[in-house]
């Protein structure tokens, strides 16, 4: 036995242990918001084993109803909510929980709330469990003042008024992206100490990249400026090399992939479509929010993604997100069309 490489084995920087140091760094914290961090990180192992086990258990094919976005439940996506829904409220520190599964929110118990509310999607791109492909959990933490007298309007806010966001990605690897609001970590679940352990520190977006990554299928249905940005990703009018196309059609592998390697992430709105196909309060903002904590931008087309305010729990919005620069140039193109049809 390698004695050596088992004691450096025990300093490792697990995720309990990086955000027990961030919470140092605020002598007026009472530990509220390290229990439900661990709370988060116990649902992902739990969803992660489920996951790997998804095809030896038979829980793959539908659950015989379809959520309130239409879509045919998986049976992983209803265990996956429930894991979520009840690590969340056994927490003991949140007072609403906004889930992509269920069509209302969920009021804590007074006896049990605290002084936070998550927005999540349990289980994103599940329908390609069957094809081994990345899926993954995104979450978005907000905090609120009171605990009492609560209501949807104290969750219909700007993403940027979250404290936290982050996913975990069930692929060839177990990896979770966490920031709180002071730049961006990832962790990856090594399965013989069933521990989440600091790979990925203060992942910084490369400030502009050679991939974009958009479902070119609804091509016929875009606008104006999504298509001229799209052409000239493929025929660089100043004589650069053409992007390269990557997409996966998993929104948590997608994202991952841009924020590691750089480039732009799409899904724009268009004729089918008006108003994009993402979901505002728990896909676009927690996914902005670590661009933004990485060095990257999220665009709606329109404005700051962060500065969206939603109407309702599950409204939808397009999004370009990734590199600073690639994002910018977006931008460029949309207010060029603007400016030609005023």
């Amino acid at each position: 036995m390698d004695h050596a490489a088992e004691a450096h084995r025990t300093d490792l920087m697990t995720i309990t242990r990086h955000v027990l140091n961030e919470q140092s760094k605020h002598p007026e914290a009472r530990g509220a918001f390290t229990i439900l961090l661990n709370h988060i990180v116990l649902g992902c192992k739990f969803v992660c084993s489920a996951v790997s086990k998804a095809g030896l258990a038979k829980l793959i094919g539908l659950a015989g109803e379809t959520n309130v976005q239409g879509e045919a439940q998986k049976k992983m996506d209803v265990l996956s909510n429930e894991v979520f829904v009840k690590a969340l409220i056994s927490s003991g520190q949140t007072s609403i929980l906004i889930s992509e599964e269920d069509e209302d929110a969920t009021f804590v118990d007074p006896s049990k709330r605290g002084r936070y509310i998550v927005v999540f999607d349990p289980l994103d791109g599940s329908s390609n469990i069957d094809c081994g492909v990345s899926i993954g959990t995104i979450f978005g933490i907000y905090m609120v003042e009171h605990k009492d007298d609560l209501s949807l309007e104290d969750v219909l806010l700007p993403g940027e008024n979250m404290v936290a966001a982050g996913y975990c990605m069930y692929g060839s690897s177990c990896t979770l992206v966490l920031s709180t609001g002071n730049g961006v970590n990832g962790f990856t679940l090594d399965p013989s100490l069933g521990e989440f352990i600091l790979t990925h520190p203060d992942i910084k977006i490369p400030k502009k990249g050679k991939i974009y990554s958009i479902n070119e299928g609804n091509a016929k249905n875009w606008d104006k400026a999504t298509t001229n940005y799209v052409e000239n990703c493929k025929f660089p009018k100043d004589g650069s090399s053409p992007k390269s196309l990557r997409y996966i059609g998993s929104m948590v592998a997608d994202v991952h992939r841009t924020l590691l390697y750089g480039g732009i992430f799409m899904y724009p709105a268009d004729k089918k479509s008006p108003n994009g196909k993402l979901r505002l309060l728990y896909e676009v903002f927690p996914m902005s929010y670590l661009m933004e904590q990485a060095g990257g931008q999220a665009f709606t087309g329109k404005q700051r993604a962060l500065e969206l305010v939603p109407n309702n729990i599950h409204e939808r919005s397009p999004v370009f997100l990734g590199s600073y620069d690639d994002v910018e140039e977006i931008k460029k193109i949309y207010a060029a069309v603007e400016e030609k049809s005023t």
